[in-house]
């Protein structure tokens, strides 16, 4: 379940707010029944909210009678800052970058203990590749995941530490493993993974700063990791990652 929306004392807006949060990345497509049992909401309320959240554009009712989030929620979150601010600016670097490899290139930020996408250009590879602009990965199965899990609050790093879900056989779900990493990620200034978030899939990412802060991961997808490969990757995605970090305002002092 999503949320509980019946616990006395909820406004109409924690309602439907339970409502949209009963979307997610596994959860797509929604009956009107799941989206109730989902949000803890009687079927009566379930169905006059999600008639008025249709009405205005926040869902959208399909020809088999689910429920998808609405184009309208999908403007409004581009409106967000860490939408028009980061992915305008680093939007000309993003696609050198794709122009140099052809692979598939990720910008994410983190939210709390996952990795928000929040730009991707596909590449020419058959590359199996799950994330979309506005989906949410873990921090530590992804190479701009562990760039800015490596670069993170000592609470994150440890709340993440303590919960290693292991999503593919080659997952590093062994805390001292991954904090070895870390280390390495902070001294070499870049990450790599071998299939931990998909089979077939290897990735290389690095940090994007404003002044000394890290603020942002570049990373691209690719079939293979061999060293030269890797290196070259990894000189791409640096010339490009200064480039966006140059263009961003400075934190204040």
């Amino acid at each position: 379940m999503a949320g509980n929306a019946t616990r006395p004392g909820l406004s109409v807006t924690s309602r439907a707010l339970a409502v949209l949060a009963a979307f997610d990345a596994r959860h797509r497509r929604l009956t009107l029944t799941e989206i109730g049992d989902r949000a803890g909401l009687p079927p009566a309320t379930a169905h006059r909210l999600v008639g008025e959240l249709v009405a205005w554009g926040a869902l959208d009712r399909t020809p088999s009678g689910q429920y998808v989030v609405g184009r309208r929620l999908w403007d409004i979150g581009l409106l967000a800052p860490v939408q028009t601010g980061l992915r305008e600016l680093a939007s000309p670097y993003l696609h050198d970058l794709y122009g140099a490899t052809l692979a598939t290139v990720h910008l994410a930020v983190r939210d709390g203990l996952q990795a928000l996408y929040v730009d991707r250009l596909s590449g020419h590879a058959s590359v199996p590749v799950v994330s979309s602009i506005g989906s949410r990965l873990p921090l530590h199965a992804t190479g701009v995941g562990k760039v800015l899990l490596a670069h993170a609050p000592s609470d994150v790093q440890e709340a993440v530490l303590g919960s290693l879900s292991r999503i593919t056989p080659y997952t590093v779900s062994q805390p001292g493993r991954l904090r070895r990493q870390l280390d390495e990620v902070r001294r070499r200034d870049h990450a790599t993974t071998v299939e931990e978030m998909t089979l077939g899939a290897c990735s290389v990412a690095v940090p994007i700063r404003a002044g000394d802060d890290v603020v942002a991961a570049l990373g691209v997808v690719v079939p293979s990791l061999e060293p030269r490969r890797r290196d070259r990757m990894v000189s791409a995605l640096q010339v490009a990652a200064r480039g966006v970090g140059r263009s961003l305002p400075r934190p204040p002092s």
